[in-house]
């Protein structure tokens, strides 16, 4: 790949205490040094992500673990950004959760809609506690041929470790799930567990990190291919890095 410095947005409250949040940036590195690719990282703290935050001169929007975060709005925001500018985007755990809510309200238009983790009394809570416990539960994940995690991983079965404890309200599952967002990986229960959508270069979030293989010294697939859409992205927008 080139040498041009690679710039990816960390949407998140940085917790040192987050495993995920140590995994990250050795993921990161680890994506970097196998791309032979210059790679920056920057934690946008939730809470300053406003109006008036410039968000352009990122080539990649990562939404880390960890919610509820400071800023619902501010997460949100930078999700929005991520969507609708055509700018590679990963959600992970909270990440995913806050897609789907983002989606929710900006793309099917329900003003209502809600986490169930801070709102649990409303009547659209998209996000609700999941039916089994996914807190250092390993189980195999089934991926749609041909969607783009099935291609990060180049296999149709993988096995990952959950952490997250709320997922999208089978309640409304069926009226997310569509033409643009496309539900691509379940576990061995039929549950949700990833979700991308179409139209977009690179747009997935998942309901388990990959990122923490990184702490085995392992290369995470799905971690790799959005740096790679990143790095696409970088070379096509002459002004990213500025």
């Amino acid at each position: 790949m080139d040498n041009r410095s690679i710039r990816i947005a960390l949407i998140g409250d940085y917790d040192p205490q987050v495993t995920a949040h140590q995994a990250i940036p050795v993921a990161i590195g680890l994506v970097a040094e196998d791309l032979d690719q210059t790679v920056q990282f920057e934690w946008l703290a939730t809470d300053q992500i406003h109006d008036e935050t410039t968000l352009l001169g990122f080539d990649g929007f990562w939404c880390v673990p960890a919610s509820p975060y400071k800023s619902e709005e501010g997460a949100l925001r930078a999700i929005r950004f991520a969507r609708e500018g055509q700018h590679p985007f990963l959600g992970t755990c909270g990440g995913f959760q806050h897609a789907v809510l983002e989606f929710s309200r900006n793309v099917l238009g329900w003003g209502d809609a809600e986490h169930g983790e801070t709102s649990p009394e409303s009547k659209r809570a998209v996000l609700t506690p999941v039916t089994c416990s996914l807190v250092e539960a390993i189980d195999v994940i089934h991926l749609q041929s041909g969607s783009l995690i099935a291609k990060a991983y180049e296999k149709s079965e993988i096995e990952e470790g959950y952490r997250c404890r709320y997922g999208v309200n089978p309640q409304f599952e069926q009226h997310l799930m569509s033409d643009r967002l496309q539900a691509v990986g379940h576990d061995s229960a039929r549950d949700l567990r990833a979700i991308e959508l179409n139209s977009h270069p690179f747009f997935v979030a998942t309901l388990f990190q990959p990122e923490r293989a990184a702490l085995k010294g392992i290369t995470p697939p799905l971690v790799r291919a959005f740096v790679k859409a990143a790095a696409f992205a970088s070379r096509l927008t002459p002004t990213a890095g500025l």
